[in-house]
């Protein structure tokens, strides 16, 4: 109809929450703050970074890296003619194609650690990884990523 809707969680990494990590609730929520729309062309991709605090008043900085895919179009409507039994047929009934939809995807990366630019980064390879379909798994690439040592800002290279 209108084209709005609710952003779902289609897949996570940790499955399970850590014990000193939960996972934020109502994400989905934080990645389209204008709604889950779809739209008539795709749109470049899009990243911003917010920062959630949680009941302890501990920062956790949510990097959303959104892009547009395209959606199953419903089923051709039917275009009514005008009246009935009138002989003024300027169209003809015939389907009428609907526009080509996209919605927006987003890859979410939550850490207490603000930097921007490896979000920025790591989230551009995942993207990457799947939209060229190269055969590597995303388990395996996001387990790479939470094994690599992050310099602390400011201190040695």
């Amino acid at each position: 109809g209108s084209g709005d809707g609710q952003g779902q969680i289609l897949q996570r990494f940790p499955e399970k929450d850590w014990e000193d990590n939960p996972f934020p609730q109502g994400i989905e929520l934080f990645c389209q703050p204008s709604g889950w729309q779809l739209f008539p062309e795709r749109n470049p991709p899009t990243f911003f970074v917010a920062v959630l605090t949680d009941i302890n008043s501990e920062r956790h900085y949510c990097a959303c890296f959104t892009f547009w895919e395209a959606v199953e179009s419903p089923q051709p409507q039917s275009h009514p003619r005008n009246g009935e039994g009138e002989e003024e047929e300027e169209e003809p009934s015939s389907p009428i194609q609907p526009a080509q939809l996209f919605a927006p995807k987003s890859l979410v990366l939550v850490s207490r650690l603000d930097h921007a630019e490896v979000f920025r980064n790591s989230l551009g390879l995942i993207y990457t990884i799947y939209v060229d379909g190269l055969s590597v798994s995303l388990e395996n690439v996001i387990g790479n990523l939470l094994t690599c040592t992050i310099p602390i800002t400011g201190g040695a290279q």
